[in-house]
Parts: C-alpha cells; sequence; structure tokens
C-alpha cells in the first residue's frame, strides 16, 4: 500500500514536471519586445509579442498602459493604427488598438492581437482619423520598437 502512494506521488511529481519544462519551452518561442519611450506619448509602455504558430503564420499581441485618449492629443485624433514593417519592406496597416479604462483605474489600456503570413521586423503605432488608411497619413510614431530578432 504504501509503495503504491510513493509511486503515484512520484508519477503526479514528474507530470507536473514535464509540463512545466513544455510550457516554458513554448513560452521561450515567442520574441518579446519592449516600445521605445514615445515623444508624442511619453507615460506610454507597451510591449509587442511575436510567435510563429504550427503553420508557419505570426501570431503579433500587443499590451500597452498609460496610452492617452486619442481625442487627447495635439492635433487630436481618432484612433491608434498598428502598423507592421515585414521581410518585403512594406508598411501594412494590421489593426487599430483597443482602448480601455479598469474600473477604479486613472491608467489607459490598450490592447491588439493579430495573425500574420508575413513575419514582421518591426512594429508601430500612430494615432490617426481613420482606422482603415493604407498608410500612415500621421508620421508622429507614438509607439515603434527596433528591429525584432530573428
Amino acid at each position: 500500500m504504501e509503495t503504491t502512494r510513493i509511486y503515484s506521488a512520484t508519477k503526479s511529481l514528474f507530470l507536473l514536471l514535464v509540463a512545466l519544462v513544455m510550457a516554458f519551452t513554448f513560452d521561450s518561442c515567442a520574441t518579446k519586445t519592449k516600445f521605445a519611450n514615445s515623444p508624442v506619448v511619453p507615460g506610454a509602455e507597451g510591449v509587442v509579442s511575436v510567435k510563429q504558430d504550427k503553420n508557419d503564420n505570426y501570431l503579433i499581441s500587443i499590451n500597452i498602459t498609460n496610452l492617452a485618449d486619442p481625442s487627447r492629443l495635439q492635433p487630436a485624433r481618432n484612433t491608434y493604427v498598428v502598423w507592421m514593417e515585414g521581410a518585403d519592406n512594406e508598411t501594412k496597416n494590421i489593426g487599430q488598438i483597443k482602448s480601455s479604462s479598469a474600473f477604479m483605474s486613472k491608467s489607459m489600456k490598450g490592447s491588439f492581437e493579430t495573425v500574420s503570413t508575413i513575419k514582421p521586423k518591426k512594429i508601430f503605432i500612430t494615432a490617426e482619423n481613420d482606422a482603415g488608411i493604407q498608410y500612415p497619413d500621421n508620421m508622429d510614431i507614438v509607439l515603434t520598437t527596433n528591429y525584432l530578432k530573428d
């Protein structure tokens, strides 16, 4: 009876260890990069995570804190647009930041997630009047990464 209990505990510990190793392995495949400090919105901070999936697509996730409402910028804008510079050196609009203020919090947060078939070299965000534009109208870059690691 005692041997069965020890065997069961050892097996559980082994399975937990295997699960932790796998979690760290999968998480380490993602490239995480911080945005550079912004002269346009100095308090804004953010992280970009790029992870390649099993279909050779790239999952791009962005999380930002202390992001000012675009209507408070000078000049005022309507939205924040996320741009990607790909391996082909083309700049593409990949979407718009969803922003919100948490309950009982003054800090505005923003997030974004998309999938791309092209590997991003650089990610940057501008404040724009129209989320559907094809090229940045306003070259006052709110946040930008350096070139992402390979």
